[in-house]
């Protein structure tokens, strides 16, 4: 069974979303001084990295991440390739022809590779298409996970892909490093703390798939 695990590290140089809270990790309680046991305090955004989006982030009445089951982040998932499409830093539309790639597992898994540089945030990226929510909605589709820091352009402020996803029940995840991931069928796990009342939250994203699969 091969793994691959597609979640940007959490570091200093993680470039965050411009005017929200960088990660800093730091060590308040050290062995080497006397404590015994090393104790880490972290301080973040829960949009740092590779996170999950709740539908509170962008709807006063939306569900918060607590909310959301863990079946939605667990099972059956397709990785589709359209780096060949988009260059780093580049704007565009993820179509639906882009999507239609035969069967669609509950779980899609967008590679633009248009932020391939976690230090570095992008000046632009690719941004869904009209329709291709509701195109998602009627094939069952109930998790959407991109490489990009967000599925709304970077300069919007309607956020009409959130609005659209969280009106078709499907699930957010953003900032996955899918790099190493070639296109095709996979298992995955991409769970997110389970913070009450929280906007979003971290992730730890997993794809498998047996060997020769």
């Amino acid at each position: 069974m091969k793994f691959l695990d597609i979640t940007r590290p959490l570091t200093a140089d993680l470039a965050p979303w411009p005017g929200d809270t960088r990660f800093e990790y730091s060590l308040v309680g050290r062995i080497a001084e006397g404590s015994s046991v090393n104790v880490g305090r972290i301080t973040t955004s829960v949009h740092s990295g590779t996170h999950a989006d709740a539908f509170f982030h962008f709807d006063d009445r939306g569900l918060t991440i607590d909310r959301f089951s863990a079946e939605r982040y667990l099972g059956p998932a397709a990785v589709v390739d359209l780096s060949a499409k988009f260059s780093p830093g580049s704007p565009g539309e993820i179509t639906i022809s882009d999507l239609e790639t035969g069967i669609i597992p509950p779980r899609l898994l967008i590679k633009t590779g248009a932020w391939p540089d976690s230090k570095r945030f992008p000046a632009a990226i690719p941004v869904l298409a009209p329709g291709v929510a509701k195109w998602m909605e009627k094939r069952g589709v109930k998790l959407l996970g991109l490489d990009l820091p967000s599925v709304d352009a970077i300069d919007s402020k309607d956020l009409r892909n959130h609005h659209a996803l969280a009106a078709a029940d499907i699930a957010i995840v953003e900032g996955l490093d899918l790099g190493e991931a070639e296109a095709g069928a996979y298992l995955l796990a991409a769970l997110p703390l389970k913070i009450v009342g929280a906007d979003g939250a971290p992730v730890r994203a997993i794809l498998w798939r047996e060997e020769g699969a």
